[in-house]
């Protein structure tokens, strides 16, 4: 069972079909990407006791007293602390196991992701049933996190191998897959939700149990479709650029233990966590926000938020879920769209024009709040958010170019420890100068000038991190006798393990197979995106 869950045991033979690994990357980032999605359980689980009318807590509990008690219901604010975790665990496991994941390989690292998140959400579903919040803050947000990291960057280093010819776009079809796992997974929850509410149930537990089986299925199957390319190998026809002391790619590799002790990781650690807490704190307010900017404009009354009737205030509402459904999808749009075209513009002028633009268009949108255009005003953010997404698609492929690929999944796994910083400095800071203006006396239209000011001088800062990145000093890489030795010892194993066996394979290069994989996550896909865009089209009519 070990050696079958081995790197060495899915070593490919040469004439492998490589466009088959991004369906099973797909396949995981796809499932764990509905983590983005579980704000759609927050309004049903605070009132899961008292279904219609929810059972208030007594003020004098504390947090900790209110995740124990289970004759009252949870507050939203409470359930929200998941989705903190989430990321927190997310940037944490990451890096902590990104090293093993480079020995273990993606397949072993891809199943006990499966296991992590697939029997995280069984354990939420447990903590509802029994209404125990710490059982769900420990089974989705703690041990589900854990398998969002290993998820997350299981398929990286993979890709960028088998595609060194098109690293970004590589690493886009993978990670477009974690920015749209909410785009499908929020309205199918909502429907497994409609389908089991009873008048004594709010269907949530149930729909944690079966999701959490459908996702650990579903990510079993991509993690045993997993394989890695054999030593050396390199696409039909494609020369390894030449390299020079002054070139952003590079073809020598820093090894992992030693990445964190140069600068350039730190500028990308930077460069990373500032983009992300601009944009995540948008994405944490965006349907508010639209609602407290335009208030009754938004259905055609000249009316405050607060002015407005039950009927009209639920119109309004849907147009703000149609706003975030549309930013996911530019989110994902995003994430294989500029990391494609980082393949030509490069890295670092790519990530360039993220600062650059994202400056101009965070300081535009209390112009466009003013003028009141709602298309203008979402037509910023979701240009915003494409720039969002890709910049986490493409730091995989920045990475390779600096440190090279020999551990670039164990070196992006230390990265993404910027992430968990910016999930939670994103949401602070929207969050905090949002009530600390409210409280003294900034209309609730006017609340988001000056986050968005605050939002724009951390993308001034992000740019000039950017800009400083260089190529990495001769001291820091690996010597081509220590280069040799490491894929030496993986070549034997791999030898050891297989034999011959490989070159038996070659059912698997049969084109039909990979229509066939392409259809199975063109499908979910296909159903999130009319979901979303039948959501959207109440926005503009």
């Amino acid at each position: 069972m070990t050696d079958f869950f081995s790197k060495e045991r899915i070593t490919a033979n040469p004439s492998f079909n490589r466009w088959l690994v991004p369906p099973a990357a797909l396949a995981i980032h796809l499932s764990i990407g509905m983590a983005y999605g579980f704000s759609v359980f927050w309004l049903p689980l605070s009132k899961a006791l008292g279904i219609k009318d929810p059972i208030a807590c007594a003020d004098s509990m504390s947090i900790w007293a209110r995740a124990f008690a289970t004759d009252c219901d949870w507050k939203v604010s409470d359930l929200g602390w998941m989705f903190t975790l989430f990321f927190v665990f997310l940037g944490t496991s990451a890096a902590v196991f990104g090293h093993w994941l480079e020995h273990a390989g993606p397949r072993k690292a891809g199943a006990v992701a499966a296991l992590c998140w697939g029997g995280g959400l069984l354990l939420s579903a447990y903590g509802v049933y029994t209404h125990q919040l710490w059982l769900m803050w420990l089974g989705s947000g703690v041990i589900g996190g854990i398998g969002l990291g290993l998820g997350y960057i299981s398929p990286v280093s993979t890709l960028i191998k088998w595609f060194p010819d098109r690293r970004g776009m590589a690493t886009g079809m993978a990670i477009m897959g974690f920015g749209g796992g909410a785009m499908i997974g929020a309205p199918l929850a909502n429907t497994l939700m409609a389908h089991f509410s009873t008048p004594t149930s709010v269907g949530v537990w149930q729909t944690f149990a079966i999701m959490g089986v459908f996702y650990f299925i579903a990510m079993m199957i991509g993690a045993l479709c997993y394989r890695v390319p054999p030593t050396g190998w390199v696409p039909k026809g494609w020369v390894p650029p030449v390299s020079n002391g002054n070139s952003m790619i590079t073809n020598r590799h820093v090894h992992v233990n030693h990445a964190h002790k140069t600068p350039q990781f730190w500028l990308l650690w930077a460069v990373l966590c500032l983009n992300v807490s601009a944009g995540i704190g948008v994405i944490g307010m965006a349907s508010p926000m639209l609602q407290e900017v335009f208030g009754g404009a938004l259905i055609g009354e000249q009316l405050k938020l607060s002015e407005l009737s039950s009927d009209q205030l639920l119109r309004v509402t849907a147009i703000g879920a149609g706003f975030a459904g549309l930013l996911s999808l530019f989110n994902i749009l995003g994430r294989i769209g500029w990391a494609s075209l980082s393949d030509t513009l490069g890295r670092k002028r790519t990530y360039i024009i993220f600062f650059a633009l994202g400056f101009f268009l965070y300081v535009s949108a209390p112009w466009a709040g003013t003028v009141g255009s709602v298309a203008v005003f979402a037509g910023l953010f979701c240009i915003i958010l494409t720039m969002y997404g890709g910049g986490f698609s493409t730091i995989p492929a920045y990475l390779a170019d600096i440190f090279g690929t020999q551990h670039v999944g164990a070196i992006h796994g230390r990265l993404l420890t910027a992430w968990a910083t910016a999930g939670v400095l994103g949401p602070v800071i929207v969050n905090y100068l949002r009530d600390y203006q409210l409280d003294h006396g900034v209309p609730a239209s006017e609340a988001y000038n000056v986050i968005m000011y605050v939002l724009a001088a951390l993308l001034l800062l992000g740019f000039v991190c950017n800009l400083l990145v260089k190529p990495v000093a001769e001291k820091h890489y690996m010597t081509d006798a220590e280069l040799e030795a490491e894929r030496k010892l993986a070549h034997e194993k791999s030898i050891k393990l297989n034999g011959d066996k490989v070159e038996s394979q070659q059912s698997e290069n049969h084109p039909l197979l990979v229509f066939v994989a392409w259809t199975l996550v063109a499908i979910p896909i296909g159903y999130g995106i009319y979901s979303t865009l039948q959501k959207a089209w109440i926005l503009f009519n």
